[in-house]
């Protein structure tokens, strides 16, 4: 990876991005992407897109959401003391003792998610959202209410770490990877002899509700699209991989096979790996893939729509894991199936 890539990923990680109020990261990704891209413009729903050849008729659209879990402020009681709401799929058992911080209006204010020692009872076998609270130091709720207020995010205070092996650690890889793998994939195509239109989206709110795809899709209306998020490895100790698959960090990324998928398109890719010796593996997505591919395929007259999918170890934790180099093969992956598309090919299952 070239350094000003891997500097841009480096600031989309350490930017906070909670569902719902995304325009910081938002700016940081158009600022980027602007230098390569024919166009770039944004929507009512937050998304950026940028395209490489807005004149051609068929369009491929990828998108990679931006968004990260967090809390929301939702009470301060008396002592100064914040109770909270989730935004997404976070985990209050997960977030006991964590550091973190409260998005205020004129800034971030730094705090901690009480935990009751072990000598006086320790924690509750389980934790529900209501038994959580922040320490952020207040005296009272008068103290705390010059700095936050109802509805500011909570995010985790946990920066990214380069570990062994090549893998990369952090809050909110789900799914500021995928914004970033969208956005590498336009740069390398944007000098090349491209076929067909390319639109890069980084996406909003797919941690809460989707509509950024939602949005996104039915004003571009691609002729195909591609979402790139993550999904489970099941690489690591007491996974079932009978229940759950074998998916490896370092394996290359993962296609979805299931009703939601248009197989065609998912046959694009596995030539250009076969083709290109890039490793891939696979996941299954019956019904749904719980990803933008879902508010994707159903916007406007309906997208033939794929999922590829970065592994990722501890998914919504605050320290979650994957490999640059699967990173690496899904942009790679990418880019060769554009460039090898036509701009003539069908994508009915049935002719």
């Amino acid at each position: 990876m070239r350094e000003e890539s891997k500097k841009f990923l480096e600031k989309l990680l350490s930017t906070p991005s909670p569902s719902g109020d995304e325009a910081n990261i938002q700016k940081i990704w158009m600022n980027y992407i602007k230098n390569f891209a024919d166009k770039v413009e944004t929507d009512a729903a937050g998304n950026v897109i940028a395209v490489v050849n807005p004149e051609n008729t068929f369009k491929i659209m990828l998108a990679g959401h931006c968004d990260e879990i967090a809390f929301m402020v939702n009470y301060i009681d008396d002592d100064g003391f914040l109770y909270l709401s989730k935004a997404g799929g976070i985990s209050p058992k997960l977030a006991l003792g964590m550091r973190v911080k409260v998005l205020g209006e004129s800034g971030a204010v730094s705090g901690v998610i009480g935990v009751k020692a072990e000598h006086q009872g320790g924690s509750k076998d389980e934790v529900k959202i209501e038994d959580i609270y922040v320490d952020c130091g207040a005296e009272d709720r008068g103290d705390m209410e010059q700095y936050v207020g109802i509805g500011d995010y909570v995010i985790y205070d946990q920066d990214y770490k380069y570990i062994l092996n090549d893998r990369l650690v952090g809050r909110g890889l789900d799914n500021r990877t995928g914004a970033f793998i969208v956005a590498e994939v336009l740069r390398r195509i944007a000098d090349q002899n491209v076929n067909v239109g390319v639109y890069a989206v980084s996406t909003v709110n797919e941690e809460t509700n989707m509509g950024g795809a939602y949005f996104a899709g039915s004003s571009i209306q691609p002729t195909m699209a591609i979402a790139c998020d993550v999904s489970f490895a099941t690489d690591y100790p007491d996974m079932d991989k009978k229940k759950h698959g074998n998916v490896a960090l370092g394996k290359g990324p993962i296609l979805s096979k299931g009703a939601p998928i248009n197989k065609k398109i998912n046959q694009l890719m596995v030539n250009t790996a076969k083709k290109n010796n890039i490793p891939i593996q696979y996941e299954l997505t019956p019904r749904l893939t719980g990803t933008d591919a879902d508010k994707i395929r159903l916007s406007g007259k309906g997208v033939p729509t794929a999922l590829v999918s970065l592994p990722l170890r501890y998914m919504h934790s605050p320290s979650e894991i994957v490999s640059l180099s699967d990173m690496e093969n899904e942009i790679e992956l990418l880019v060769k199936t554009i460039l090898a598309l036509k701009g003539d090919e069908s994508l009915k299952p049935v002719e």
